[in-house]
């Protein structure tokens, strides 16, 4: 058995154009579905995957332990830098998504088998909805609250926001009185047995980081997202000891060496590895099971497209220290179009029940990708009241 050729295939999503890896081999009828977006790189990682390609057609996909050492190792350059590790990412999902259609077999059982019955989903504010997460004004508590109910009334029992401004290495109150008034207002139109997540986006200095912490540990959050940079991880750490709220952070990390640092140091309660970035369905599962010796919990981000979805959930049921998986709906209105998929997900609860078919479970609809093609993405750019950069 042979790979034969390694196609991108761009779908273009609005804020990301969403890069669906397809691995064709010489058995009539297998292939594999794989995906490595990466907003505002779309064109870097659709030529690395061409680069890399080159090492891997002619090989058996079988072998793909063999196969992702040599993605990570060969070339000289190892993979832990974004584009490289994004695109390696997707072939070795793609690879795995082969490997159960072999065998007959969902993915996870391929890895031990369920851990658990059901996966619970979180989705973002608005469902995903550019303008929604991203674009609400930080001062607009009401929205906070409308978007909250909203979330409960599509049947979600936790949620992600973006509370936290854009905010410069050290302010005075405003920003904090803006967060809490955010946060104040969601956990009053909820209630207390929804869980909220706040995600800073690393935008926060770490002495801002930790003052936006201690100004929201009173809302009991399920967890507080990238408080400061992940590059001060010995910061982080110190948020981490310092406020009873499970601190999450890992999404811009690369590998599992990156992630040592982060166990190391007890830096974190949550990891959010990103399966389109990280090295892919192997080495999130390394880097789980080194989670697993640290009792941390895995909650990987996700905010991508369908198939990191897909890979999301089959890593989960095998994964014993995964607690949820992000999610979004309604970035396109045209979603559901793109993807059959295996698994089935009840509205009440948002709970994911397992999905029965071979490899990810998946079929991507290539007419439909087709009807979107590349757009360069909605430009983001942050700057300071100053004119000084910021970080969106």
């Amino acid at each position: 058995m042979k790979i034969t050729s390694i196609e991108a295939k761009v779908c273009h999503a609005r804020m990301r154009n969403w890069i669906f890896v397809k691995i064709n081999t010489d058995q009539p009828g297998l292939w594999g579905w794989g995906e490595a977006t990466l907003e505002w790189h779309t064109r870097a990682v659709v030529g690395a995957i061409e680069d890399i390609s080159t090492l891997l057609v002619g090989e058996d996909p079988r072998r793909i332990e063999y196969l992702w050492q040599m993605m990570y190792r060969q070339h000289f350059w190892h993979g832990n830098g974004i584009v490289r590790g994004t695109a390696i990412s997707g072939i070795d999902i793609a690879l795995w998504d082969i490997a159960g259609k072999i065998h007959g077999v969902p993915c996870h059982e391929l890895w031990g088998g369920r851990v658990r019955d059901y996966i619970r989903l979180y989705c973002h504010l608005g469902g995903g909805k550019m303008e929604d997460f991203y674009e609400t004004g930080r001062n607009d508590a009401k929205r906070f609250g409308e978007l909250a109910q909203e979330a409960v009334e599509d049947g979600f029992t936790a949620f992600k926001s973006m509370a936290v401004p854009e905010t410069m290495p050290l302010e005075g109150l405003r920003p904090i009185r803006y967060a809490e008034a955010c946060v104040g207002a969601m956990r009053e139109a909820v209630g207390d047995d929804i869980d909220i997540m706040v995600d800073c986006h690393a935008r926060p200095s770490p002495r801002m980081g930790m003052m936006f912490a201690k100004a929201l540990e009173p809302f009991g959050l399920y967890f507080f997202e990238e408080p400061c940079w992940p590059e001060t991880m010995e910061d982080i750490a110190l948020i981490q000891r310092s406020v009873n709220t499970p601190i999450a952070t890992g999404e811009r990390l690369i590998g599992i060496h990156a992630f040592r640092e982060l166990f190391e140091k007890r830096a974190a309660s949550v990891i959010q590895p990103d399966i389109t970035h990280c090295g892919g369905l192997s080495e999130v599962r390394r880097i789980a099971a080194m989670a697993e010796a640290y009792r941390v919990s895995v909650a990987p981000h996700n905010p991508q497209g369908p198939v990191s979805t897909a890979a999301s959930i089959e890593f989960g049921f095998s994964a014993p220290s995964y607690i949820i998986c992000e999610s979004v709906h309604s970035d396109v209105p045209w979603r559901q179009d793109i993807v059959e998929e295996g698994f089935t997900v009840e509205k009440k609860g948002r709970i994911v029940k397992p999905n029965t078919r071979p490899g990810l479970g998946i079929e991507i609809n290539e007419d439909e990708i087709r009807k979107h093609p590349f757009q360069q993405e909605v430009l983001q750019r942050s700057f300071y009241q100053d004119g000084s950069v910021g970080d969106w």
